[in-house]
């Protein structure tokens, strides 16, 4: 009987495990065996294989649906049953608490209350309960705070208004996106010193925001996130026997996502399936730690049995600093490891299958492998190509409707985008068709931070009397303008009877300093002459309309460039602010939208329906909300039919990816992701003309499209031409002519299908019509009523009878029978419709 340390059990000590040299008993031998029959019961040869084998390094390549989770919680119930480790020596790492809760919970279900002691927890949560063991080593209490993102900023904020560090352009969120990546990259500010350009000035100033950011943190005690795991490699490194106790105690080390480690991530794990050597072998065994029936012939402890579940193809985060490199370098980094492929998909139809094998074959450098199920090929993917973004979220909408009236819940049902500015078309229709939807990990359009700035400036000139809009932007962008001096304009209107507007005009009599008295009267200014902008020409007047007023989008353009709103966003170092640019440059080309399809509106009514929409009751169903998400939220789910929407050049893959290396193939992992999410039906749509950067521009179809198999795809396009050239050629031939096409490149130059398969021209004669030149038109309809019967007329879709009518007050629905575009749910309340 050997005995081993256990710091789970109170007691110390317990029996080892029969190891693989000892002869176990006929009865423990032939209970060993019908264990692993029940654990394996029901595994396809590949998934056994992988629960089965013992060795020093086993690699799970583990296509998408390919049941990986039940490989890793059967193999770690088959290590424990035939007692092969104690629960105690298993540590098995995730990438979220709930994907460890969802193992531990499989694990017990297997084994029962055997399963107690096992460590199943993300790679921070490990290493919180080794720091808090040997915190004193590393000079911590065992008592250290551990500061979240939030805290983290504050810390920075200190110290970047203390060091005038703004002057150069450093905000806490850019400072702290570059502590980060330097700590997960093992990177400490003694390390960055060392390699400092110190002509020039923003590095050393950074320099000394990190010395002082680490002093803080240590004074205080803390750590920060990315702290947890540099400091446990730190810990290790610097001691050996601390590290030796964690190699010995660890013999089974399982991690899950291994796509996703980061370069700090992989540096723990090679730490911790070190030997341990003789020398220090020999040293805990003179401390009283045993080591007895542990060692090798040489008197070394051999590394733990590292096994590594991941897929190379859904490497998606190297944003976050993810590297691919610790996957495909597997075999190399663990000489003589094994391999096992799951490539039977227990999740989605072969087509869909087929469309994702077809695509990331295009990718290089990575582990072939055929993702294949036994279900059949189910019904073909269904593509379009709209005109517009709104005709494209039409599509996806009645789409949905026709799922949901075959019996598809609305819960079962998600729409994939590569950026949030892509919601905005997406929600205006959602809303106006009465169907219930969420934005997943993200924010409403309407309710985003830098769409609510740009509207509080269209707001503050439509309504000089709006405090709350002048409130806003008082000092968004930065303008040097602070609280005290908000509340010194506040207090001074109303002593002297003024508006807070009329205030910021008579800035010069508040006996601020110049410079911010500039800042104030420079804003009112820039509204003043935007509001001039708004005022129709003596025509104009005379006739009661507002010709010669300016487009709601020129006043938007003139207050975005003036006010330094996006050029600040474009000017961050946050990595986030760059899609915030990409948001309020959407609100641009909304305003564009709504210009042309409303000639002589006012910026009053185009506030008027941004508020209907923004304010449109919140819909729910039995069958719960149709999920909106980015494909990066995309990762880990899966739904009955899954919408790609977007599919074009610039947005998939997005135009930033180009300047990076490796961007256009990461790009075609995030649409690899985002087909394979599907379990029944995908449909895949884009737009022939989108709005980028306030722009409205012929869209290109993504490359990644001509990569699928035309047998698999159904595509159905807009009837009617979209053309130029007097109808005598579609638009997304003439397309080609630029950047893209063209004589033997680019592209779509490499083959012969051409964009015809993506015209919008293409016969349509057996395909449904849909309705295109969809708008995003809303009408405020007040206490209309309608019932059964009722003949109406819709702005997009002409005249139909409502069939039913569902719903009370606000969340009245018609649900009407078109006799062109077939049957629609509207919300009566915005809907652009009048009854005949």
């Amino acid at each position: 009987m050997t005995l081993i340390l256990d710091p789970d059990d109170p007691t110390g000590w317990r029996e080892a495990p029969v190891s693989a040299t000892d002869e176990p008993s006929g009865a423990a031998h032939g209970a060993g065996h019908a264990a692993s029959d029940r654990l394996t019961a029901g595994l396809n040869p590949q998934q056994r294989e992988a629960v089965e084998y013992r060795g020093p390094a086993l690699l799970i390549v583990a296509g998408a649906g390919s049941g990986k989770t039940r490989v890793l919680t059967h193999r770690i119930a088959s290590l424990i049953d035939g007692r092969e480790a104690w629960p105690s020596q298993i540590l098995a790492i995730t990438f979220t608490n709930k994907a460890a809760a969802e193992m531990r919970e499989r694990v017990e279900a297997l084994l029962g209350e055997a399963a107690g002691g096992m460590w199943i927890s993300t790679f921070h949560s490990a290493c919180v309960r080794i720091l808090r063991r040997e915190a004193e080593a590393i000079g911590l209490s065992s008592t250290f705070t551990i500061y979240d993102s939030a805290d983290q900023r504050t810390i920075l904020k200190r110290i970047i208004k203390e060091l005038d560090a703004d002057t150069l352009g450093f905000t806490p969120a850019s400072a702290q996106a570059k502590i980060s990546k330097l700590k997960n990259e093992l990177s400490d500010v003694e390390t960055f010193a060392r390699n400092v350009n110190t002509n020039d000035p923003n590095e050393v100033m950074f320099l000394e925001i990190f010395r002082q950011y680490t002093r803080r943190l240590r004074d205080a005690s803390a750590l920060d996130f990315d702290d947890l795991i540099s400091e446990t490699v730190y810990l290790f490194r610097a001691f050996p026997k601390v590290a030796a106790l964690y190699q010995r105690r660890f013999r089974h080390i399982l991690v899950d996502e291994y796509q996703d480690t980061n370069h700090a991530q992989y540096a723990l794990i090679r730490e911790l399936t070190r030997p341990v050597e003789p020398d220090v072998v020999a040293e805990l065994d003179a401390h009283g730690v045993l080591v007895r029936g542990m060692t090798d012939a040489s008197g070394r402890i051999p590394g733990a049995s590292l096994t590594v579940v991941g897929d190379s193809d859904q490497s998606i985060y190297a944003f976050r600093g993810a590297d691919i490199r610790n996957i495909v370098e597997f075999e190399r980094d663990f000489p003589g490891a094994k391999v096992v492929l799951l490539e039977q998909n227990y999740r989605s139809t072969q087509n869909i299958l087929s469309a994702a094998n077809a695509v990331i074959s295009n990718n290089f450098d990575r582990k072939d492998k055929k993702l294949w199920t036994a279900d059949g090929d189910g019904d073909k993917i269904t593509g379009y190509t709209g005109y517009t973004a709104h005709d494209e979220a039409q599509f996806v909408v009645d789409e949905i409707e026709a799922l949901h009236r075959a019996g598809v819940a609305y819960r079962d049902m998600a729409v994939f985008y590569r950026t949030n500015a892509q919601t905005r078309a997406l929600e205006e229709i959602f809303v106006r068709s009465a169907v219930p939807y969420r934005v997943v990990g993200g924010t409403k359009f309407y309710e985003r931070a830098e769409i609510k700035d740009a509207m509080a400036y269209l707001i503050a000139v439509a309504n000089p009397l709006d405090e709350l809009a002048l409130r806003r932007i008082l000092n968004t962008p930065k303008r040097g303008i602070g609280p005290a001096t908000e509340t010194s304009l506040a207090s001074f209107a109303e002593q002297n009877d003024l508006s807070f507007r009329q205030a910021m005009r008579a800035a010069d009599g508040l006996g601020l300093g110049p410079k911010v008295t500039k800042a104030i009267t420079d804003l009112a200014n820039v509204l003043d002459e935007a509001a001039a902008m708004l005022v129709p020409s003596q025509k104009g007047i005379d006739e009661g309309t507002n010709e010669g007023a300016a487009k709601v989008s020129d006043v938007l353009a003139f207050l975005l460039d003036r006010s330094g709103l996006v050029a600040a966003l474009r000017g961050s170092r946050d990595p986030q602010d760059e899609t915030r640019a990409e948001n309020v440059e959407e609100l641009l080309a909304q305003t564009k939208d709504f210009d042309r399809e409303n000639p002589g509106a006012t910026l009053v009514d185009f506030l008027t329906q941004v508020s209907l929409v923004a304010a449109a009751d919140e819909l729910d169903d039995a069958s719960g909300t149709v999920s909106l998400m980015t494909l990066h939220t995309a990762k880990g789910l899966e739904y009955h039919a899954v919408f790609l929407t977007g599919l074009e050049e610039g947005l998939l893959p997005h135009q930033m990816s180009a300047s990076e290396p490796g961007g256009p193939a990461e790009e075609r992992r995030l649409f690899y992701v985002g087909i394979t999410r599907a379990r029944k039906r995908l449909f895949l749509s884009l737009a022939m003309s989108r709005a980028q950067f306030g722009e409205v521009s012929v869209a290109m179809p993504s490359r990644y499209l001509q990569e699928i198999p035309d047998e698999l795809v159904d595509w159905k396009q807009s009837p009617g031409m979209a053309n130029s050239r007097g109808g005598s050629q579609p638009r997304a031939l003439n397309a080609r002519r630029g950047g893209y096409g063209g004589a033997g490149g680019g592209a779509w130059g490499t083959r012969d299908r051409d964009l015809e398969r993506f015209s919008v021209t293409k016969s349509a004669a057996t395909k449904t019509e849909w309705a295109n030149r969809v708008t995003g038109t809303v009408r405020d309809n007040g206490d209309l009523t309608l019932e059964a019967g009722d003949r109406i007329r819709h702005t997009d879709f002409g005249e139909g009878t409502v069939r039913q009518v569902t719903g009370e007050g606000s969340k009245r629905i018609a649900h009407v029978a078109f006799d062109a575009a077939g049957q629609k749910k509207l919300l009566i309340k915005i809907a652009p419709i009048e009854k005949l």
